[in-house]
């Protein structure tokens, strides 16, 4: 389920500093630190494939953050728990990868072997996809 499905333009939100922190400036950082609460202003594509959401925080400035760098607030302003559905994003082939480790070869003859090539070739991509 999508963050569009769950918040509305006005909506209040918190932001997770931890998950942000290294891409803000300081000034955002210390109205976060004031209030962690934003209302939501605005949605953006972030890749192409996420939604990112604007906030105007506490001090008035607006800033975007990811998706998953906010908390969903219920009515009584306590965080909603995120809920993956890993049903959506389910794909054979990229479970297939995500099982499969690769152990560091020392032998020679291991090393020349190419299917130990290919295997490595395969888990270095899992981190990609």
């Amino acid at each position: 389920m999508s963050i569009l499905d769950k918040v509305k333009i006005g909506n209040s939100v918190q932001v997770n500093l931890e998950l942000s922190k290294d891409r803000l400036n300081k000034e955002t950082i210390d109205a976060i630190n004031v209030s962690s609460l934003g209302k939501v202003s605005d949605f953006r594509i972030t890749d192409g494939k996420g939604i990112g959401v604007v906030l105007q925080l506490s001090n008035g400035q607006e800033k975007w953050f990811f998706e998953d760098e906010i908390d969903l607030l219920d009515e009584n302003g306590n965080v909603i728990k995120k809920n993956y559905d890993k049903q959506d994003d389910s794909n054979f082939i990229l479970d297939f990868l995500k099982g499969l480790n690769y152990e560091n070869k020392n032998n020679v003859r291991e090393l020349l072997n190419p299917i130990n090539f290919f295997i490595w070739l395969l888990v270095s991509f899992k981190d990609i996809f």
